[in-house]
């Protein structure tokens, strides 16, 4: 299976982890969760599987952080506090939110379609696997 190739028809959940070397189930939540959010498109059966569809290419690699993990990334306290914010930062919050911003816009400004060019396996191994 190539990336590429996956746009065109299903593909099977046990190919696409065989193809990034990711646990089957935990990558079936990952993938039920984007099929349920319409990121991609899901079939049952014997001939089922997952499948890109008309919108697939334009979500931002923000949209999926948020979808798989939530916004922590982009709000929790870099060491950790429960409680860092502008009236009450921890020792390095002013120091990271220009950081965090710079951060915050790549995904925002990143597609999949981005991450597509060249067949970029391993950088969407690297996102799976994180």
């Amino acid at each position: 299976m190539t990336l590429k190739s996956s746009t065109r028809c299903n593909v099977q959940l046990q190919e696409i982890a065989d193809e990034l070397s990711v646990p089957r189930h935990f990558l079936g939540k990952v993938m039920k969760r984007l099929a349920k959010n319409g990121i991609v498109d899901s079939a049952k059966g014997r001939t089922g599987g997952f499948m890109l569809n008309g919108q697939t290419l334009s979500y931002s690699l923000k949209d999926l952080i948020i979808l798989i993990d939530g916004d922590a990334l982009f709000s929790a306290c870099v060491i950790g506090f429960k409680k860092c914010n502008e009236k009450n930062p921890c020792p390095l919050h002013h120091r990271i939110v220009e950081i965090r911003k710079q951060m915050i816009n790549t995904y925002s400004e990143t597609k999949i379609n981005d991450l597509l060019i060249d067949d970029k396996t391993e950088l969407l191994k690297s996102l799976i696997a994180a």
